[in-house]
């Protein structure tokens, strides 16, 4: 009996044998087709194959896609566990070919794979076709040798399919299995074909035409195809069964459910069970392609699902978490396939056990409550909306969920009543927020943030994807379109592009439409909004469009580097300087780091040097960078360092790197950094490449600061610093070790000659005085005192002390007043010997002069005072002010 992993291999290698590149499957969150919440079918990841957009070295593909229908128009949510065939996650198996073979190839090849590979016996099955596709029932009496009675002509959109309103579109041919006459059922187009005996295993789409808004149709230059299988009901039919949950697969899972529960998997809690088994898949897979559970989106539906197995993991009468427990079970059976569920598989354990964790808390409490209100209603009675929305506002209890607790009762729920309430809680919301005292515009991205909903962020994962244009803002109000040479702001359904938070500033790029293009300057966050800050450069963009989104990838490779090089740094920091060290503030731009912390002075030579190499040691180290999602406390719990001016909800992303060797701290004892982070980082250390602090200074009282660069900006640092040292080595005909020697050994010598030129300098000055020392210009009486007044070129201020004292040794008697010229400013000294302080002082002197020199002030004592000034030209006015206080 073939297992479900021998099908997948079967198939692919099949394919591969016949030309086709076996192409991985893509992730759940689709990043090329914004209209979808989850990736649904194989043709996903190829539908700019299909449209011309893009072309790849291939013309013929082969996947096993990874599926999820649990929202939007797509969504078998409610009918999990209730049916044999209904599943929130499955795998579609699809060969493609993009203008290469069509329908004669096509169904051949399908007809080989199904008969022959998988020994499907060929009298149990017929095939459908639209009714007008001669050329494909011809071809399947030719290839398989079917009757007119096992090739059904279907006249309806069954079997015709479309990407859209307009574009490629095309007939099917599905082929289907015949579980027999113990199945209730008819072939497909009977009034019983939605019975379990005819089952569809795979559906061939025949893309020839291109659909025009007139309702025309052309045929496309280049025919292609598309395929789905859906691996589970193949699985099924080939085990003997027709209920995917009795494959191996679901069987093992269902094992595995009711082992950790201690339930029978076939008694009372087979439901459970089956539920169970389905959404663990889901939210697994979910999980590993970087969706988490929130309240709003994708992690919106991921809860719903989570919730909704935590619920009837609840009614196998589990008390404790049960969901994390059964994910080795999965990655045992799937891993091998799907590599990515290993790797997160730590990531998806803690998630499951951190959702059922908070959810058990609220559960008991909201199953009392919906008692409590059904209690007074009659028997089958709807309970009422009010009651629900209730349950959904204060318990976390969506609604389906609440739907499927009731519908094991045969109620139901008043859901305008519901609706009703939502909308009342929303426009209290509203109001409360126009009075919030935001600024005056806010209010317009809470009206869009009501009608569109919280921007899905897929930037951790991507930079680049597809968006639908949801609004467009131009001063402050909503408009239809841009036209080339505006500045708006642009509102997406989803987007790579990172809007500035928790220090790391926002992302740049470019969104590209069919009719325009824009580049994106910044990007912000309002209510959950994602506000994309542009100037339209080409063309014109307008809302409703679908937009190719791109972010700028060295500019977020230069942030990434510097937003994990600042996580780095906290932690070197504190082991540095001791653990009263904090963030207090940070900034991470793509051509620096900033980082402010606690403490209270200044990091002498060998603290930057140690937290230089602590950085680049745990940089060389090269180790991944993970993150976890936990609660606050257990994030706390494990030594998480928190953000300055983050905040934080019931949830909270872990970013972990470097490994110490020995003891430490983190969930291993081993990890270096812990810290709750919202940013964008590096999967590697090693991706920083480089650390080099480049400044460390006050930032505030007992705030230091540090500035630092990374990666090519550090090495170009190193570079330039090298560049100069060696420069100087060439001038100083020194080694560049030496150098410090050197400068010294001049730095003495300079000193010395410094000391020599001042002393020949005050020498000089005295010899003019004494020379000039009979001139009345320079010494003369001033109401009975003698006063010597000079004008000297050539000597500092701080000269003047020195030969104030040696013109009072002269004079015997009397005061001095010298004025320095410096490049046209001033400096001023005053001198009275002390048979004269008691009725002159050296400080009015010098307060007298300095006016004149266009200074202010001037001090010291009565016996040598000191002053100065902006301009030297005024010195004859500061003699006559200094004489005009001598003459009393």
């Amino acid at each position: 009996m073939p297992t479900l992993n021998d099908i997948r291999s079967t198939f692919l290698s099949y394919f591969n044998r016949q030309g086709h590149e076996v192409v991985p499957s893509s992730p759940l969150v689709p990043r090329n087709d914004p209209t979808l919440m989850f990736a649904n079918s194989g043709m996903v990841q190829f539908k700019n194959l299909f449209t011309g957009v893009e072309h790849r070295d291939y013309t013929r593909a082969t996947t096993a896609q990874k599926c999820v229908r649990a929202g939007g128009k797509h969504n078998d949510l409610d009918n999990v566990g209730y049916t044999a065939r209904h599943h929130t996650f499955f795998e579609m198996l699809g060969n493609f070919s993009f203008g290469d073979y069509f329908k004669a190839e096509a169904i051949p090849f399908a007809w080989e794979l199904i008969t022959k590979e998988l020994e499907i016996p060929k009298d149990r099955l017929l095939v459908t076709v639209y009714h007008t596709d001669d050329e494909a029932a011809d071809m399947w009496k030719k290839v398989a040798g079917l009757p007119d009675d096992r090739i059904l002509r279907i006249p309806t959109d069954d079997n015709f399919w479309m990407m859209g309103p307009t574009g490629p579109c095309g007939p099917c041919s599905e082929i289907f299995f015949d579980h027999g006459e113990q199945y209730w059922g008819g072939p497909p187009g009977s009034p019983e074909e939605d019975g379990d005996r005819f089952v569809e295993i795979w559906n061939l789409v025949f893309m020839q035409y291109e659909q025009f808004e007139d309702g025309t149709r052309r045929d496309l230059p280049n025919q292609s195809i598309d395929t789905g299988m859906g691996i589970e009901r193949v699985a099924a039919l080939l085990q003997g069964t027709n209920d995917n949950y009795a494959t191996d697969l679901m069987r093992a899972l269902i094992e595995a459910s009711a082992d950790a529960s201690n339930t029978d998997p076939d008694g009372p809690g087979k439901t459970h069970h089956r539920v169970i088994a389905d959404h663990l898949r889901s939210t697994s897979f979910l999980i590993a392609d970087g969706v988490m559970p929130s309240n709003d989106g994708r992690g919106y539906v991921l809860r719903r699902i989570m919730r909704r197995a935590m619920r009837h993991a609840h009614l196998l009468g589990e008390r404790d978490p049960l969901m994390h427990r059964l994910v080795p079970a999965l990655v045992q059976k799937m891993g091998a396939a799907y590599p990515e569920l290993g790797r997160a598989q730590p990531l998806i354990e803690e998630t499951l056990k951190l959702e059922e964790t908070r959810f058990k808390q609220t559960l008991d409490r909201g199953l009392k409550l919906l008692e409590e209100e059904l209690s007074g209603l009659p028997q089958e009675a709807a309970l009422p909306g009010k009651a629900a929305f209730k349950l959904y506002d204060t318990y976390g209890f969506p609604l389906d969920l609440t739907q499927d607790a009731l519908r094991e009762q045969g109620r139901s729920v008043d859901v305008e009543g519901f609706d009703a309430a939502m909308a009342e809680q929303k426009a209290q919301a509203r109001a409360a927020w126009a009075g919030s005292g935001e600024a005056a515009d806010a209010a317009i991205w809470y009206d869009i943030s009501e009608q569109h909903g919280a921007t899905d962020f897929l930037g951790y994962d991507t930079e680049t994807a597809e968006g639908q244009i949801l609004a467009i803002v131009r001063d402050g109000a909503e408009v239809q379109s841009a036209k080339s040479g505006e500045t708006v702001q642009i509102v997406l359904n989803q987007t790579p592009f990172y809007a500035e938070s928790g220090g790391q500033v926002g992302d740049s790029g470019e969104v590209r439409t069919k009719d325009g293009i824009a580049r994106i300057t910044d990007t912000r966050k309002t209510a959950g909004v994602f506000i994309h800050f542009a100037e339209v450069q080409q063309g014109e963009i307008a809302v409703g469009g679908f937009a190719e989104l791109e972010v700028d990838h060295d500019r977020r490779t230069a942030i990434r580097a510097n937003h994990s090089a600042t996580h780095l740094l906290h932690e070197a920091l504190r082991r540095a300087l001791g653990p009263h060290v904090a963030q207090r503030g940070s900034l991470n731009a793509p051509d620096r780091l900033r980082f402010d912390f606690s403490h209270s002075k200044p990091l002498d030579a060998k603290e930057r040097a140690r937290v230089e190499q602590e950085v680049s040691a745990f940089i060389r180290q090269n180790t991944p960078v993970t993150t976890r999602i936990m609660s606050p406390d257990d994030a706390r719990d494990i030594g998480a360092q928190a953000l300055f001016g983050e905040k934080y909800g019931d949830e909270v992303r872990v970013v972990s790197m470097g490994q110490l060797e020995g003891s430490g701290k983190g969930l291993d004892g081993e990890t270096y950094s812990i810290e709750l982070c919202g940013g964008t980082h590096v999967n590697q250390t090693g991706d920083i490449g480089a650390f080099k602090i480049v400044s460390e200074g006050a930032s505030s009282a007992g705030v230091r600061r540090i500035e630092a660069i990374t990666g090519q900006d550090a090495l170009v640092d190193v570079q330039k610093h090298y560049a100069i040292i060696d420069e100087l080595a060439g001038l100083l005909h020194a080694a560049p070790d030496d150098l410090a020697t050197r400068v010294r050994q001049l730095q003495s010598e300079r000193k010395s000659l410094s000391n020599e030129v001042a002393q020949m300098r005050r020498e000089l000055a005295m010899a003019g005085g004494s020379q000039q020392g009979s001139d009345a210009s320079d010494q003369r009486q001033v109401n009975g005192v003698s006063f010597v007044a000079q004008v000297l070129s050539g000597i500092s201020g701080k000269d003047l002390p020195a030969l104030i004292d040696e013109h009072k040794q002269r004079l015997g008697s009397g005061a001095v007043l010298l004025i320095a010229d410096a490049g046209g400013k001033a400096a001023v000294a005053a001198g009275v010997t002390d048979d004269l302080t008691g009725k002159i002082s050296a400080v009015d002197l010098v307060r007298a002069a300095v006016p004149e020199l266009g200074g202010k002030g001037g001090g010291g004592r009565p016996d040598m005072a000191q002053g100065g000034g902006r301009d030297a030209a005024n010195a004859d006015a500061a003699i006559k002010a200094a004489e005009a206080v001598l003459g009393g």
